[in-house]
């Protein structure tokens, strides 16, 4: 990958802290970059580290936040981190280290975090999510059930008209609260699930779940799996034979996940996002021209994970500089009009309308057909 580090100095590490090499509050706003660095969603880093990277620059060539310059802190928000992340972010904001927080990471991180930072500093969460924060001080942007798994649902059953779903998630709160809101669509129109199953994170032989899931008899089955399990699953899926007649949908499969299951693996899955790196919008194309020119084109895969933490970086900064100090008594209940830079959409609607969210088809290891829900 290549890196204009001039213009983009690579973020800053937490053994900088203890060496003494970090610079004084007033030369820069400091950014904590709370994404997962290793384990089942540390697939996502690459793409995470390097889209917040452009808009770090794009802030840097104008005033950067609130007339310093922006500096990312690199946290790992892994489950499988050996420190406790809210022991870590809880001593940076004390010693006045950071100033900020976007984060891309499970919510069941995003949970212990809220109880920690308590309005001391901005926090942007920047993924798809269950939906319902209300944390003062806490800006979840990304999208809900509500507006991705219902749409994707309804499309589905129209045109495919499966009738008897599986539903299988790691064992967390955005799973079961997205299998649950999966349940209430599926009663609506006489189905109830045939499976509902949730599994521990880095589960690395999928062969006995994707058995049972065979056995069941489904013909569709919603995956909430996270990063590296849901490639796992996907390649028993594979090997099972399964694709050849059951369908599959995601919230969660983004184009690093795509290429890691292989193409043999991905008949029959849609996924769905308010963000793929192929659709063709304005706001994508110069999102994509901007990524590009700052990485070269040997950079990480664009996906809507990593896409969510260039436009929190951006959130962030219009928060701040449209809203003040009014962001520790707001939160993502009060839909703010925060006019930002983003990928996704042109951001320029002042009143605060959410992105279009599309429903996509694998094809080889690539996304195609994307349908506007």
């Amino acid at each position: 990958m290549t890196m204009m580090q001039k213009e983009n100095p690579l973020p800053m590490e937490l053994s900088d802290l203890e060496s003494g090499r970090w610079p004084g509050r007033s030369e820069c706003f400091r950014v904590a970059l709370t994404i997962p660095l290793n384990g089942s969603a540390g697939i996502w880093a690459p793409s995470c580290i390097s889209s917040a990277q452009v808009a770090v620059s794009e802030l840097n060539k104008r005033n950067g936040i609130k007339g310093r310059k922006v500096q990312l802190i690199m946290i790992n928000a892994a489950v499988e981190a050996e420190e406790p992340i809210e022991e870590i972010v809880n001593d940076l904001i004390e010693l006045g280290a950071i100033d900020a927080i976007v984060g891309m990471h499970i919510s069941a991180i995003r949970q212990r975090l809220s109880k920690v930072v308590r309005q001391r500093i901005p926090y942007v969460y920047t993924p798809l999510y269950e939906g319902g924060e209300t944390t003062a001080g806490l800006f979840a942007i990304g999208e809900t059930p509500a507006e991705q798994l219902g749409p994707a649902l309804s499309w589905l059953q129209k045109i495919y008209r499966p009738r008897k779903w599986a539903l299988i998630g790691n064992d967390y709160v955005w799973p079961r609260s997205s299998n649950y809101y999966a349940k209430n669509c599926l009663r609506t129109i006489g189905l109830e699930p045939v499976m509902e199953t949730y599994v521990p994170f880095g589960t690395g032989n999928m062969s006995g779940l994707v058995e049972r899931l065979d056995a069941s008899g489904a013909d569709a089955v919603l995956v909430s799996l996270v990063g590296q399990d849901a490639v796992n699953f996907n390649r028993a899926f594979g090997r099972q034979g399964l694709q050849r007649r059951m369908l599959r949908l995601s919230c969660a499969m983004e184009e690093n996940g795509l290429l890691a299951c292989g193409t043999g693996n991905l008949e029959r899955l849609f996924s769905v996002s308010s963000y793929f790196g192929a659709v063709a919008t304005d706001a994508n194309a110069a999102f994509k021209e901007r990524y590009h020119t700052l990485h070269g084109d040997a950079a990480p895969t664009l996906n809507a994970l990593g896409q969510s933490t260039y436009e929190g970086m951006h959130y962030l900064s219009a928060l701040l500089r449209d809203f003040g100090d009014v962001w520790h008594m707001k939160s993502s209940r009060d839909n703010l009009s925060v006019i930002h830079e983003s990928g996704r959409s042109s951001g320029r609607n002042p009143s605060g309308a959410r992105p279009p969210v599309y429903l996509a088809r694998a094809d080889g290891v690539q996304f195609c057909d994307f349908k506007l829900l």
